[in-house]
């Protein structure tokens, strides 16, 4: 077995100073922060009372999960739905370098188990932009049976409701999973240079209960 070189970590912690004047005047929305704001605005989920004008529940029960999907088929959770035990990642999807495996148990070969580099929170790295090694105690692929990378969101769907596919989850198990999970919240966090899922996960696990409680239909795969 060959020796793997030792890590060295390297934290950065950005200083950032204000200025105070003691008179208030307006502040100038710089065109920057706008876009900030605006990118802020398209990422935020639409809430549950957007739905209700669908009288039609297993329309609408589509409809919530398509605007759920939004988070499940973003990159940030499907790099780790690969069906070939090869994790992803970035935006592109591209395969994990160094090159790795999930292992039997997802969570990385014997000899390089996922731990070597993904710690129990990010680690700040230095480089030519500010990225992170993403990080989380539960760190780990998803089993090849709930694999999600290149699946429509119908697929994807159907998936989510088989407890064949799904880790042996009834629905209320799964919406736990998906409003409560740290590994899950992880994609709201993911560390600097890396985009989050849209939305918050209290917003998402509310998306997935009404979906559920309106009978957790399917878009067309």
């Amino acid at each position: 077995m060959r020796s793997l070189p030792a890590l060295m970590w390297t934290a950065v912690v950005v200083l950032a100073g204000c200025k105070c004047k003691g008179t208030a005047q307006p502040v100038p929305v710089e065109p920057a922060a706008r876009a900030s704001v605006e990118a802020e605005t398209r990422q935020a989920l639409q809430p549950v009372s957007a739905f209700s004008t669908i009288a039609d529940p297993a329309a609408r029960s589509i409809a919530l999960f398509a605007e759920a999907g939004r988070v499940i088929t973003h990159p940030r959770c499907t790099n780790c739905h690969p069906a070939d035990g090869i994790p992803r990642q970035g935006m592109e999807q591209r395969l994990h370098i160094p090159r790795v495996s999930g292992g039997p148990s997802g969570h990385g070969d014997p000899g390089l188990p996922c731990a070597s580099c993904h710690r129990e929170s990010n680690t700040p790295v230095v480089g030519e932009s500010l990225q992170s090694i993403p990080g989380n105690p539960k760190w780990a692929l998803a089993p090849v049976e709930m694999a999600w990378v290149g699946r429509s969101l119908g697929h994807i769907c159907e998936q989510l409701k088989d407890p064949q596919r799904n880790g042996g989850k009834s629905l209320t198990q799964l919406h736990h999973h998906m409003a409560e999970d740290v590994l899950v919240g992880w994609g709201w966090n993911p560390g600097p240079g890396l985009q989050p899922v849209p939305g918050t996960q209290q917003a998402f696990g509310e998306l997935i209960q009404a979906w559920i409680d309106t009978g957790a239909h399917c878009p067309k795969p």
